[in-house]
């Protein structure tokens, strides 16, 4: 669990362990103020900060943990995450939890255009959503983009992708609209 996720697919032997021995795993992480978190449902299990935890010289709008990096995300790539997460839970309401999405780049472009725009260039475009995604990937949500052009989504977004989280991006898109239309008016 070094990169701070393990998925049942991958190992399934260390999974079941950690599954079973959750308590087990959260009093040697105790120390380092985390916690592993396990979705049976999605055979899923990551390390998380503990809840309650806050550094005592953190201010509040700066969030520090030692071992734990920030995951500050660009505009843009917030919005692709949102469009992933959409489709993972959508492909799982039609297919149950555990089902494998897949994902095509020509159709996450076209969705990704709807909110972003299209440069007018083909390439670029491609090029942006290639970067945006290889950033994303950093972050166990998605795949590399095989040679069918095609990506997993991966069961991490939904912990990463959270309700709280997009609620976040939510506020943060109507303060910035409405920071352009005073400084337009």
């Amino acid at each position: 669990m070094k990169a701070g996720l393990l998925e049942q697919a991958a190992k399934p032997q260390l999974f079941r362990q950690i599954a079973s021995n959750t308590a087990r795993v959260d009093a040697l992480l105790e120390p380092l103020d985390l916690q592993v978190r396990v979705d049976d449902l999605r055979g899923l299990a990551y390390v998380a900060v503990a809840p309650g935890w806050q550094a005592d010289d953190a201010q509040e709008d700066e969030w520090t943990h030692p071992l734990v990096r920030r995951q500050r995300l660009t505009l843009e790539q917030s919005l692709l995450l949102a469009v992933l997460r959409r489709e993972f839970l959508q492909r799982e309401q039609e297919g149950g939890l555990g089902v494998a999405v897949r994902l095509g780049l020509d159709g996450l472009l076209a969705q990704l255009e709807i909110y972003l725009g299209a440069t007018g260039s083909d390439m670029q475009d491609r090029k942006r959503l290639l970067e945006l995604l290889d950033k994303l990937r950093a972050h166990g949500v998605v795949s590399e983009v095989d040679a069918q052009d095609q990506l997993t989504i991966r069961p991490m977004i939904v912990h990463l992708a959270n309700p709280e989280n997009l609620q976040a991006l939510l506020v943060h898109l109507r303060e910035l609209g409405q920071a352009g239309a005073s400084r337009a008016s």
